[in-house]
């Protein structure tokens, strides 16, 4: 999602590319991701048991992007709306 718009799928699928493999190469650097793009934020999150990301070009699309991810979505089983993470909610050990 860009600004709170979704993208088309072929652009949704190039985004995660580029998005996973600039992580892979700069661990947790989603600011790094963001400015190299021209955009203010990218964040991941998971919304009905999908992946998505959330672009905000501006800091008023970081405002409008909040007022999304405040809005109800479908359960999923995990606490806050996270997937499950292994046996009754614990962590899964590394």
């Amino acid at each position: 999602m860009r600004d709170g718009i979704a993208l088309g799928e072929d652009e949704a699928r190039e985004l995660w590319r580029e998005f996973s493999a600039h992580m892979d190469a700069n661990k947790g650097d989603m600011a790094g991701f963001a400015r190299l793009k021209g955009w203010h934020a990218v964040a991941p999150e998971y919304r009905q048991g999908k992946a998505v990301l959330l672009v905000s070009t501006t800091a008023a699309a970081v405002t409008a992007v909040a007022k999304e991810v405040g809005k109800p979505r479908a359960k999923t089983s995990g606490k806050n709306g996270a997937p499950p993470q292994g046996k009754r909610g614990a962590k899964p050990k590394r």
